[in-house]
C-alpha cells in the first residue's frame, strides 16, 4: 500500500461546507468507529463531503460520511461504508445541539475529521444555515476582491 498512515492532524476536510453554509457556531465532537475503521480513517479513505447530524433517540449520529474499506484488510472484516456512526458528547451538549436542530433551516455539518495530540479521532461540527445564491455570489465577490487587493498592495 502506498498511502502513508496519519498520526496527528487533519485526514479529512470540507472545505465546501463553509461556502455553502453560514458557520454561527463550532463544537469538537468524538466519534464511536470500529478498529477496522479507525485504521481506514488513519490511512485517509474518508469522504466527509456528504456528511450531516441527524437526532435519533436522544443521541447525535453522523450520517453521510463514508470510511471506505482497507484493500489490505482481511475478508472477514466488513463494515457498512455510510452507515451512522455516534457522535461522543456530554449530554448537555447533545441537548444544545439537538436544540438548534429543531430551528428551522439550521443544520449541523462536519467541517474537519483530525487526530488531536493525543491521537483520538475528532470531528469539528459547524452549526449554521444554508446560503442562498446571492449569498454564494458574495463570497465569491469577497473572496476575489481579496485576491485582487493582495496583488496590487504586492506591487
Amino acid at each position: 500500500m502506498s498511502r502513508s498512515m496519519i498520526k496527528f492532524g487533519a485526514v479529512s476536510e470540507n472545505r465546501k461546507a463553509r461556502f455553502n453554509y453560514t458557520v454561527e457556531d463550532t463544537i469538537e465532537a468524538g466519534i464511536a468507529l470500529t478498529g477496522a475503521e479507525i485504521k481506514s480513517v488513519r490511512y485517509g479513505l474518508v469522504t466527509i463531503v456528504d456528511g450531516f447530524v441527524q437526532n435519533k433517540g436522544g443521541n447525535l449520529f453522523l450520517a453521510g460520511v463514508e470510511i471506505q474499506r482497507l484493500p489490505t484488510a482481511a475478508r472477514y472484516i466488513n463494515f457498512d461504508e455510510r452507515r451512522p456512526r455516534q457522535l461522543l458528547l456530554h449530554r448537555a451538549q447533545i441537548n444544545r445541539l439537538i436544540g438548534k436542530l429543531n430551528e428551522k433551516g439550521a443544520t449541523i455539518f462536519p467541517l474537519k475529521l483530525y487526530f488531536n495530540n493525543r491521537g483520538k479521532l475528532k470531528v469539528l461540527l459547524g452549526v449554521g444555515h444554508g446560503k442562498n445564491r446571492a449569498d454564494k455570489r458574495e463570497t465569491i465577490k469577497r473572496r476575489e476582491w481579496e485576491k485582487d487587493k493582495a496583488r496590487l498592495m504586492k506591487h
